[in-house]
């Protein structure tokens, strides 16, 4: 992903390639994603980076069916909601890839054909989230996200947050931390037995990060 989004920022930019490392880390961490940067200060037309990024992967040969977080989903006790950077046709893409596009109730993405849109880590992206699941208490939702800013910007609304780390031991962000997605029942294990505390799971909704640019 990385590499093909430097790519378009050479060929279809014109960003020096000894710059484009230095901007499109820059502006992932200013805005969450690079695309915003782009549109912001480049006036790219999110639907082409989209064809010519996001579209272009190889993500069959990328992505394979996790039986085991298959496994995990079915068993969490709860709402169960996507919530991602990522343009519509990209994410879900990658869920029917790893064989859990049915194990959700909805979908919150990130709509590249509305002018000005919102993503993570901007506030409206959550409250959006919370409407299209249909929840209006923050302490009721849950988020596991690899990106830092997004896990901090949850917090602020009174989530419960999981980053997804690469190395979970170096991470202080977030209420817990893990580096493998299969590891969630480990820090979160009432969810998987609903008897077992106060909580009204069922109108807690899950938000898993399924796709960053």
């Amino acid at each position: 992903m990385k590499e093909k989004i430097r790519e378009y920022f050479v060929k279809e930019v014109g960003v020096p390639e000894e710059e484009v490392v230095a901007i499109q880390a820059h502006y992932h961490e200013t805005y969450g994603l690079s695309l915003r940067g782009l549109t912001k200060h480049h006036n790219v037309d999110p639907l082409d980076f989209d064809t010519k990024v996001d579209q272009s992967l190889p993500l069959d040969d990328l992505i394979k069916k996790d039986e085991a977080l298959m496994h995990i989903l079915k068993g969490l006790q709860c709402k169960k909601w996507v919530f991602t950077n990522a343009y519509k046709p990209h994410a879900v893409r990658c869920l029917r890839l790893l064989g859990i596009e049915n194990e959700f109730e909805g979908l919150t993405y990130t709509n590249y054909a509305i002018p000005d849109f919102n993503c993570k880590p901007e506030p409206e992206s959550f409250l959006r989230a919370m409407r299209d699941a249909g929840v209006q208490d923050p302490s009721q939702c849950y988020l596991v996200d690899d990106s830092a800013l997004n896990i901090d910007a949850a917090q602020k609304f009174g989530w419960t947050t999981v980053h997804l780390a690469d190395d979970a031991s170096k991470s202080n962000h977030g209420d817990y931390q893990i580096d493998d997605i299969h590891d969630l029942p480990k820090v979160l294990p009432q969810l998987w037995e609903p008897r077992n505390h106060n909580l009204k799971i069922k109108k807690q909704p899950i938000a898993v990060d399924t796709a960053t640019s």
